[in-house]
């Protein structure tokens, strides 16, 4: 994965990671910030910060898309809100500086609209046990009575958007 990001022809690449719940794509996104082989800090930005609610999949990527892949892509400035969970509304204002590298993560991520916009493009597929478990050990109960609503906007997704057929790179996690 590092070398893919070294062959990317551009100081500022923009990585995509998309998978289900629990597919483990926050940690993948923290390992290549931790493992970054360009020189200067890269920005990450998790789409659980812009979905508004647990119905909002579909528009958390359409703002993601919106606010800060197309910016970015055109070396414009994107702001984006952080969605506030527990006040179900929007929150804090976030700049993204074009000039630097961007990882973007999150369920729903790679769509035939979003794709264009990557450099990378990575899918990670996962067992629905494992995942399951991950996620909700992870977040525990106050994600455990969303879980199927969830599911069925990520199945959806896979459905209609193929993501593992726009991903440049998949990796299946057990």
């Amino acid at each position: 994965m590092i070398s893919a990001v070294t062959q990317v022809a551009a100081s500022n690449p923009v990585v995509l990671i998309d998978g289900r719940s629990g597919a483990g794509k926050s940690s993948l996104a923290r390992m290549l910030v931790a493992r970054w082989p360009l020189t200067g800090r890269v920005q990450l930005i998790a789409l659980d910060s812009l979905y508004p609610g647990w119905d909002g999949l579909e528009a958390g990527v359409e703002t993601a898309r919106e606010q800060i892949l197309v910016p970015h892509a055109r070396g414009l400035i994107g702001v984006w809100q952080r969605w506030d969970w527990q006040l179900d509304q929007p929150a804090e204002a976030h700049a993204v500086d074009p000039s630097l590298p961007l990882i973007v993560e999150g369920a729903g991520l790679l769509t035939p609209s979003t794709a264009r916009l990557g450099d990378i493009r990575l899918w990670l597929e996962s067992p629905v046990v494992s995942r399951r478990h991950r996620a909700l050990t992870r977040d525990g109960d106050t994600y455990r009575p969303h879980w199927e609503r969830w599911a069925r906007q990520e199945q959806r997704h896979v459905e209609e958007d193929d993501p593992m057929g726009l991903a440049t790179h998949v990796f299946r996690v057990p």
